[in-house]
């Protein structure tokens, strides 16, 4: 009796044993298993890590650097990643978008963000038409209006393109608390589908402002200046997680921020920006495993005003 009994466990321990390697390699495999949340008011669904291109992005095209971004964009693609979002006025990331989205075939497999960034009607019609241009694309995915810039001007451009289906979503952008004030205003209008902001467990006003409002009015939300400008890295430099890191399987500084974004329910997508490969792979680590409740987050907010 005692035989079977130990015979029946030690197959249940083989059984789980290869289950849980199955998961491993098809997960690995299949990067669709990676965490994705739905744009409000509309089906689609994209990964929660996606990529940004400010300064990173602004390379030559023949230069070392541009052979490293190629590897990150593959990787990234590879990895399930899709959300891509950069700016007229990040130099020349538009142009290595383009070069990297015809090179590697992407502009299916990738969701291009782009901005609106000057005053005028036709300046604003001009600048779009460079940026399709540039990032190679028939279709952009997202067309945000960069930082409010003469928003109620382009909005109507907006508008039409999507009409046209030239553009699939509307969206505004900020990267200041300076202007919650505006952007609170601007999604009660319930005009935009997506917002972008600033969130990070250093710059955390957003999370009483903007992210309740968002919710309500059904915006998207892009997180963008998750590590305040590798502020966060310099004020953890030399300082090990906290031990209780491991309870929401977070294994890096920068994944500790990151998991503190996407632990708010309203946060779509967070863009953290690099050209390394190494970067990529861990930012990507965000995306899996348990996520931090909100006492955590609290405690979380806490320990990184101490350092």
């Amino acid at each position: 009796m005692q035989n079977r009994r130990r015979k029946f466990l030690q197959q249940c321990i083989n059984t789980s044993l290869a289950l849980s390697l199955l998961l491993k390699n098809a997960f690995s495999a299949n990067p669709n298993l990676h965490k994705k949340r739905k744009i409000p008011k509309y089906e689609e669904k994209i990964p929660i890590i996606g990529l940004g291109t400010y300064r990173t992005f602004d390379v030559g095209l023949q230069s070392q650097s541009m052979k490293m971004l190629e590897t990150v964009v593959k990787k990234f693609i590879n990895s399930g990643g899709r959300v891509i979002d950069t700016s007229p006025m990040y130099g020349n990331s538009e142009t290595v978008i383009g070069s990297l989205t015809e090179k590697l075939q992407a502009e299916n497999s990738l969701f291009h963000a782009t901005k609106v960034w000057t005053n005028g009607k036709d300046q604003g019609i001009n600048q779009i038409a460079a940026s399709f241009k540039l990032m190679r694309v028939k279709t952009v995915d997202l067309l945000q209006i960069h930082n409010l810039v003469d928003w109620q001007t382009h909005i109507t451009t907006l508008q039409t393109l999507k009409e046209e289906k030239k553009i699939r979503y509307m969206g505004i952008t900020h990267y200041h608390r300076g202007a919650y004030n505006e952007l609170e205003r601007i999604l009660k209008l319930k005009l935009f589908d997506f917002v972008q902001f600033n969130l990070s467990p250093i710059e955390t006003e957003a999370e009483a402002r903007l992210l309740p409002i968002a919710q309500e009015t059904g915006h998207a939300v892009i997180v963008n200046r998750p590590f305040v400008g590798g502020q966060i890295f310099r004020k953890t430099a030399g300082i090990p997680l906290p031990s209780w890191a491991k309870d929401f399987d977070c294994n890096s500084w920068a994944q500790f921020c990151l998991k503190y974004i996407l632990s708010h329910g309203g946060v779509t997508c967070v863009i953290p920006g690099t050209g390394k490969l190494n970067h990529l792979i861990d930012n990507i680590g965000a995306s899996h495993g348990r996520l931090p409740d909100k006492s955590t987050r609290k405690k979380m907010k806490e320990f990184i005003a101490t350092l």
